[in-house]
């Protein structure tokens, strides 16, 4: 029965082909504007580590009080200053915890005919690979045994790697970055979250990740300076390197794993006593004003998906509304075109169920070429995306699997709702008042 109604639904189509046509673009235009939006929204707002979210907190403390923030602002720096991350790594409050920043490195390549390049790199903690789970291609990262002894150690990108050592095993050798030689011990396999949650300051939320990651200890014995920004709010940064490392400038991001809920609490206690320590000493004059925030918390606190992005959805599901109408409006001057031949199925002993159902195959035909070629001009619209803003936002201007199935049934569905009312008036008006209507 069904291969009959959708028989019966083409032919329909077929002869009103200007109408079907208008009410296929229609539903193209509005699935098309509706689902390109969304992709972006839900690239920006979903869980980039889903696996461990609920276990991995950026920690805040308050190390300026009033001075530090604005008039009615209680939230403590998105940052650490060195002596406080420096603090919390030497207690080792927590199963795993990181402090690390961002480095800008000048690598000389081995073969003297290519010119050197700049990079991005991570000065950061040994736990940073274990935390984030993140994948080696080959090796591994370094212990905090190598760190506390000042190893010269690098992990690469497989980028990074592919360009140095064209895609081979690089675990070994070595790589001249900013004139200093490293050894090479890991290369970072396929890892690319988004948003990149671990370091969300400055803007920089879906940019691409760090080509070079090198211990924290050993960056700072160097002297090599941070490439990110440096909020000094609380006091001078100084002349020197030195006096950087002293002062209440704060420069480093600091993550921390946590098992579970108790641990939370007995870590959140460690930091306020931590800051009663400060304050005891004469460092902090205020009450602690520390906080942990979950990887989703720290992204909604540090507002990664900006409103823009969700008022872009409504506006576009809003036109999406406006272009559904419109198709029904072509339903409905289609079905009245034909009342006299569904009056004459109807005359010639056709139900009231059975025209409904012909109707909504219809409806049903005219949602999928819709969605099939909204689906085409989304793809479109998020590749030109892409070539436009190929950094930072034309990266998550990508639709996966399930993105592809939503937008064919968003049409679809959507376009059979709006079929249920020209079934209804065609099924509801007397045959004898259709053939007259003829």
């Amino acid at each position: 029965m069904l291969n009959y109604y959708f028989r019966l639904a083409l032919v329909s189509l077929g002869r009103h082909s200007s109408l079907t046509v208008l009410m296929v673009v229609a539903i193209a235009l509005g699935v098309a504007m509706t689902m390109t939006a969304y992709t972006v929204l839900y690239v920006m707002s979903r869980d980039p580590i889903p696996e461990k979210s609920r276990r991995l907190f950026a920690v805040q403390i308050d190390n300026g009080g009033r001075r530090s923030r604005t008039f009615g602002d209680n939230e403590p720096p998105d940052q650490l200053s060195y002596r406080d991350a420096k603090a919390l790594l030497d207690a080792r409050a927590a199963r795993r915890q990181v402090a690390m920043h961002q480095l800008s490195l000048t690598v000389a390549p081995a073969d003297h005919r290519l010119k050197p390049f700049t990079i991005f790199g991570r000065a950061t903690s040994a736990d940073f690979f274990a935390m984030f789970d993140v994948p080696m291609l080959h090796g591994h990262g370094w212990a905090p045994a190598d760190e506390s002894r000042l190893t010269p150690l690098v992990v690469l990108s497989e980028k990074l790697n592919t360009r140095l050592f064209a895609g081979a095993n690089s675990t070994g050798q070595w790589v001249n970055l900013d004139g200093r030689n490293y050894q090479v011990i890991g290369v970072v396999g396929s890892w690319d979250p988004k948003p990149r949650f671990y370091d969300v300051i400055g803007g920089q939320n879906f940019d691409e990740g760090e080509d070079a990651y090198l211990p924290l200890a050993l960056t700072i014995d160097r002297r090599i300076s941070t490439a990110e920004y440096i909020t000094c709010n609380a006091g001078p940064a100084g002349v020197s390197f030195e006096d950087l490392l002293r002062s209440e400038c704060v420069w480093l991001q600091f993550w921390v794993e946590l098992a579970n809920t108790p641990d939370v609490a007995r870590y959140q206690a460690f930091l306020n006593n931590y800051a009663l320590d400060q304050q005891r000493s004469g460092r902090f004059a205020w009450a602690p004003n520390n906080r942990l925030r979950n990887v989703r918390e720290w992204l909604i606190a540090q507002k990664v998906v900006p409103n823009d992005a969700r008022l872009s959805v409504i506006v576009a599901f809003g036109f999406f509304v406006v272009c559904l109408v419109s198709a029904l409006s072509l339903m409905l001057a289609k079905e009245f075109g034909r009342a006299p031949q569904l009056g004459m199925r109807r005359a010639l002993g056709a139900s009231r169920r059975q025209v409904f159902a012909q109707v909504v195959m219809e409806s049903g035909i005219v949602g999928l070429l819709g969605g099939a070629f909204g689906l085409f001009l989304a793809i479109a619209a998020l590749w030109l995306m892409r070539m436009l803003f190929p950094a930072g936002m034309g990266r998550i201007a990508h639709m996966d699997g399930s993105l592809v199935a939503a937008t064919v049934a968003f049409a679809v569905v959507a376009t059979l709702v709006a079929g249920i009312y020209p079934a209804w008036v065609s099924m509801r008006i007397p045959p004898a008042l259709q053939i007259k209507g003829g």
